[in-house]
């Protein structure tokens, strides 16, 4: 412990002395902001390579999409299949035939990286690991990641089964809308209750949770071939860091590295926020609905990043909100916004709902009219 926190320490006084193309040791690494993407360090961040349990990202992006999506939910039940019973490497021992509830499987890949959880997870969602993968895969797409190839959903060492530090870092970004994951991946240490009553204690495979300050997730892997690598995340005075190792020799080099990449972006950058993803920029009418407004938002906080000697300019807004007619699904686009910069314009995002509105009942619909008619109050 103590030569993990000196490792830190030394490696944060000493950062801005070296340069950058010293930082890492590992065969590729990569070092984004969170709201804006940018990259803040690159080392071969384009190279093809095995990711290794890395790959469960992926795994969990699908799952919460398809929790958000409402297509699965967290307290149902899933079922340990044969095939996920005998998986080898990381696991949590899951039995054929056992239940589970959904969010317990996923700790279980969050935290212990749970090879078993991981196909009880695509069976769920996809039905098959086979038609998963395929799913993975269009999620790749859809995400243009041009570096990326699954052929599994765990991260096993397979000849076409590969990634790049950058893929890796955006499917990160992705996953890291879902606060469920965070809360998670920065647990230390869970139970899994099992079916016969018996507990397993899973801790988590990503030890800088626990020495680091601020790191809050993300996800390890390693095998023989990938090396060891690491997804790691942290959150200092609003700025989210997320920093990708992939092919270290060692625990220790992945952790020395990834302390230096997340020290590198603390020390040398700062993040200005906007405007956050919380925040409602108005009431969007809705016709015919259940409800007659709903909140306008933007998807993802729009921030801007600045070297930490640079002087911050000013912001200001503008909000244009469309008229909606129910029925409105949710995260329907209800308007746009346009950021400007000292009075140029810096960036037009669009603005959502994040509610379902259903249409009111014909009956409903028509006394509303008459009423509306007879209080002449027609729009």
């Amino acid at each position: 412990m103590k030569k993990m926190f000196l490792t830190i320490i030394l490696s944060f006084l000493l950062i801005s002395k070296v340069n950058a193309d010293e930082l890492i040791k590992a065969r590729s690494g990569i070092l984004i902001e969170k709201d804006t993407g940018k990259v803040l360090y690159e080392l071969n961040a384009d190279e093809a390579l095995p990711p290794a349990s890395m790959t469960k990202m992926m795994t969990l992006l699908l799952t919460m999409d398809a929790v958000e999506n409402k297509s699965i939910k967290l307290n149902d039940k899933v079922i340990v299949s044969k095939d996920a019973s005998s998986m080898g490497g990381s696991q949590v021992y899951l039995a054929e035939n056992e239940e589970y509830k959904l969010d317990d499987i996923i700790r279980s890949v969050t935290i212990a990286s749970a090879n078993d959880g991981a196909v009880v997870l695509a069976e769920a969602i996809g039905g098959t690991t086979e038609n998963f993968v395929k799913m993975m895969n269009e999620k790749a797409t859809e995400l243009n990641l041009k570096n990326t190839h699954f052929t599994n959903v765990y991260g096993l060492d397979d000849k076409d089964h590969k990634s790049s530090a950058r893929d890796m870092a955006k499917i990160a970004q992705e996953l890291l809308n879902y606060p469920l994951i965070l809360k998670y991946s920065s647990t230390y240490e869970s139970h899994l209750k099992r079916n016969d009553g018996t507990s397993l204690w899973m801790v988590n495979t990503n030890k800088l949770i626990r020495y680091y300050d601020g790191v809050d997730g993300l996800k390890t892997g390693y095998t023989k071939e990938a090396g060891y690598c690491l997804t790691a995340t942290g959150e200092w005075n609003n700025m989210r860091l997320i920093s990708v190792i992939m092919n270290d020799e060692t625990k220790e080099d992945r952790n020395k590295d990834t302390i230096a990449l997340l020290n590198y972006g603390r020390r040398n950058y700062k993040i200005k926020k906007i405007i956050d993803k919380n925040k409602s920029l108005g009431n969007v009418k809705i016709d015919l609905g259940e409800k007659e407004t709903s909140n306008a938002y933007v998807k993802d906080n729009i921030s801007i990043l600045l070297k930490s000697n640079q002087t911050e300019k000013t912001y200001n807004y503008k909000v244009k909100l469309f008229r909606l007619k129910a029925p409105v699904r949710k995260n329907s686009v209800a308007g746009d916004i346009t950021i400007y910069q000292n009075n140029k314009i810096y960036k037009h995002e669009k603005l959502f709902i994040k509610e379902k509105v259903n249409k009111i009942p014909y009956k409903k619909t028509l006394y509303k009219i008459i009423k509306t008619v007879i209080s002449g109050t027609v729009p």
